[in-house]
């Protein structure tokens, strides 16, 4: 027989909106089953079914606000007498829990996987987490009200969620798996295609004036690939610093004679290159990279560093290999070998491999400050800019000092900003007092 089912004691609210309606006619509902979802200021609530039976008719929908006592279905109960209305009890509200915080994991992969190549080919990006592909479903969901919200938050429609709870109950960690898939399958149509970032417009110059075309360098095409994937693929944070070189740069100046007696040119670089080596050991978060599933660091127990080198070509960046296991000579007689060996165009693909870190050095040409782009896959770049005097004081009067300004781009997934802080930090205190250098 038809039975009403109305609004059941759900505490000391009036006019809840009705956010969810769970039946349509003709579903078979069990007791206890959710069949509607409220929402007041101050909660989220299930309103479960007191019977079993048939929904023949559905009295709200999404939007109405309805109060204790109020009817929101007609069931087609076979037997009254075995049901159990007590059950309404169950209906007290349940607070809405804060939503958790979406796991650091789901956030790293909300970035293009790195390797991947955006623009390689026309294609539909995939479908962002509201508008997943539904599964088909009675229309219904089992999860908590929390749940609801929470999946709510994140613009997941609950009913396109699989349940791997009791009777397939959506659990929060089942609405953070789905969002998982589903951006990656985002992020893989994305980094394939470019089809999520919008295209430059193409512009025909010559409406203004006078142009010519002229062939990118092949260097320059390759570099650029990689550098458009690395700035894609990692989010990048990069941190300021200044470094007092002084007394580096008159102990240089002091053995550069007898660095040209050996045919070797001592440029500032050598000592930098070991001021890095040295604070990659002390943090080896800095010497890592990061798996392609983003859930792992490789770590590395070598000291490999990159050398940018400005070529007419382009950019190469050559590879110094064991740094931490080389003097300040042996450094600067290799970077100056693979420095000729660049500008020639004679480097193999072997030299420019293996890197942990790199460093980019603009200071014999000027500028004060730059953003260096992180060299995927490694996780952190020092770019350096050109030294000059400056009045600093000492406590007592200023005296001039020979200040290096430099930076610090690193992967945020792997590198957060207070250990960014501590890099620049120790290698401002290395290069500021040569002693601690050369121990």
């Amino acid at each position: 027989m038809a039975t009403d089912v109305v609004v059941p004691d759900i505490g000391d609210f009036a006019d809840v909106e009705v956010i969810e309606v769970l039946i349509s006619p003709g579903d078979q509902v069990e007791a206890e089953e959710s069949i509607l979802t409220l929402e007041s200021d101050k909660a989220t609530m299930e309103i479960p079914s007191p019977f079993s039976g048939a929904v023949t008719e559905v009295k709200v929908a999404v939007g109405d606000r309805i109060n204790v006592g109020d009817l929101v279905a007609l069931m087609d109960v076979a037997d009254t007498d075995e049901q159990q209305p007590a059950a309404v009890e169950a209906t007290k509200v349940e607070p809405a829990a804060a939503p958790a915080p979406v796991e650091p994991a789901s956030a790293a992969k909300t970035t293009p996987a790195a390797g991947r190549l955006p623009g390689e080919k026309e294609q539909k990006p995939a479908p962002a987490p509201a508008e997943a592909p539904k599964r088909i479903t009675s229309g219904k969901a089992h999860a908590s009200p929390a749940v609801r919200l929470f999946a709510r938050k994140l613009g997941v429609e609950i009913t396109t969620v699989e349940g791997s709870g009791p009777k397939g109950r959506v659990t929060k960690a089942d609405v953070q798996n789905h969002v998982k898939q589903v951006v990656a399958s985002h992020d893989q149509t994305a980094a394939t295609s470019g089809s999520a970032i919008p295209a430059i417009p193409e512009i025909d110059f010559s409406k203004f004036g006078k142009t010519e075309t002229v062939e990118l360098g092949r260097i320059k095409k390759l570099s650029g690939t990689h550098l458009k994937r690395a700035w894609l693929n990692i989010p990048h944070v990069t941190q300021f610093d200044e470094a007092d070189i002084t007394e580096m740069e008159a102990f240089r100046k002091e053995n550069k004679p007898e660095a040209e007696k050996m045919g070797i040119r001592m440029t500032f670089m050598p000592f930098l290159m070991r001021a890095c080596a040295k604070a990659l050991k002390e943090m080896p978060e800095f010497n890592s990279s990061l798996t392609a599933d983003a859930e792992h660091l490789v770590m590395k127990n070598y000291v490999n560093i990159g050398i940018a080198v400005d070529t007419p070509n382009g950019l190469m960046v050559p590879v110094i290999r064991d740094v931490d296991k080389k003097g300040i000579y042996d450094l600067a007689a290799e970077l100056m070998e693979l420095s000729g060996r660049a500008r020639e165009g004679q480097l193999s693909a072997e030299d420019m491999q293996g890197g942990c870190f790199s460093i980019s050095s603009l200071g014999g040409i000027g500028g004060v400050q730059f953003t260096p782009i992180v060299n995927a896959p490694e996780v952190a770049i020092l770019g350096v800019s050109r030294a000059t005097m400056k009045p600093v004081w000492n406590g007592e009067d200023f005296e001039p000092r020979l200040i290096m300004p430099f930076s610090l781009s690193y992967d945020h997934r792997v590198i957060d900003g207070a250990q960014g802080v501590r890099f620049t930090s120790y290698i401002n205190k290395l290069l500021s007092d040569i002693r601690r250098l050369l121990l």
